[in-house]
């Protein structure tokens, strides 16, 4: 049929009429195509994408390559609560554990849905109304979030001896449970951040920021997160003076760095120290960017803190290093700042309140023997 006769064709009204009608048959067909075509090729880019979230030792052994830590400050905040507000009760509620669940149901999201479904769960859980195990024992990627967030949160919360005052000045130790990390930052210095994970980095060479930068006054005393060993300690071209924190049971490496120029660690602080969450470790300045040691090349005042996870030690210090969005975290442990004195005639600082971590007495059993 000519182009002129095609259009002649559809001067007729029947004629235009089932000619239409085809036609939106025709589009109905395709988008339907599209959409079964789109569904698989999700299903196959989502089975291979959870594929390339974990690997595979030479030994055969399985650990997890990838995490994308998305939970919200608002989830870390509630889960906690449950935690610890359940914890002496007939059925405590694993923080963990329902981040997990929760991020499983989502995939990963952190949303007011999200907010919800923790909610919903705790509630259950305490009142006995189900278990974590009956949840999750048809959720295929439940395993995978609990793991890779017990990488992330495994030294942070539990059972602690904290020393407190009594009303007339005396010092004793009581037994506590809930948040042992420390925010990074001692007591009452100012400082100001915002979420900068993933912004471009340019000195060396071309790559992302992953780590948290928090602006303060040079001198500022660096704080502790976790109870650990110190596994790196001096000066690197990029961070400055700097110190790596490994935690007990080597899945997280606590990464501080731009420290003060001349005096930048708590004294007597060395490479195998161990340090208890709480302790004042070092000094904040802006050290760095710079091949020749003790140099300040970094514009701004402040502590770069990362957190590194380690499910297998191939991954340290390699091409496929996992760090994570550390800066919820930051805010959540705001809860748990540590009180600091000056020692008199001296640079140094050091803490007021101690606590006594059961790892760290372990730990230090261990090294003796």
């Amino acid at each position: 049929m000519r182009v002129s006769d095609f259009f002649t064709y559809l001067s007729f009204p029947k004629a235009k009429s089932r000619f239409i009608r085809r036609m939106q048959k025709a589009i109905l067909v395709e988008a339907v195509l599209v959409i079964v075509l789109a569904g698989l090729s999700y299903g196959s880019a989502h089975e291979s994408g959870q594929a390339v979230l974990t690997g595979t030792t030479a030994s055969g052994k399985d650990y997890i390559k990838w995490v994308d830590f998305t939970v919200s400050y608002e989830a870390l905040c509630k889960a906690y609560d449950w935690d610890v507000d359940t914890h002496d009760t007939e059925h405590p509620v694993s923080w963990i554990e329902l981040l997990a669940y929760t991020a499983a149901r989502t995939g990963g999201e952190f949303n007011k849905k999200a907010l919800s479904i923790l909610e919903d769960t705790a509630e259950k859980l305490c009142d006995g109304e189900t278990t974590m195990e009956e949840l999750t024992k048809d959720m295929k990627y439940y395993s995978y979030y609990k793991e890779a967030y017990t990488a992330v949160l495994g030294g942070m919360v539990g059972e602690y001896e904290a020393e407190v005052e009594d009303e007339n000045g005396n010092r004793e130790y009581c037994t506590k449970y809930g948040l042992k990390a420390y925010f990074p930052l001692a007591r009452g210095f100012d400082y100001s951040h915002y979420d900068d994970f993933g912004t471009g980095r340019s000195y060396g060479y071309e790559r992302k920021h992953l780590g948290h930068d928090m602006m303060g006054l040079v001198g500022t005393p660096i704080i502790c997160v976790e109870s650990g060993y110190v596994e790196a300690l001096g000066w690197n071209q990029y961070g400055g003076w700097r110190i790596g924190i490994r935690s007990f049971d080597g899945k997280r490496y606590y990464y501080y760095a731009h420290l003060r120029q001349n005096y930048p660690y708590a004294e007597n602080l060395e490479e195998g120290s161990i340090v208890t969450a709480g302790d004042v470790i070092g000094y904040m300045g802006h050290t760095g960017y710079s091949t020749k040691e003790n140099v300040n090349n970094i514009e701004v005042t402040h502590l770069h803190w990362g957190l590194e996870l380690i499910f297998d030690e191939s991954q340290k210090e390699s091409d496929n290093e996992i760090w994570i969005d550390v800066y919820p975290l930051t805010r959540f442990l705001a809860k748990h700042t540590q009180p600091v004195e000056k020692v008199e005639g001296t640079k140094e600082w050091i803490r007021t309140t101690g606590i006594k971590d059961p790892e760290v007495e372990k730990a230090k059993g261990e090294k003796e023997q």
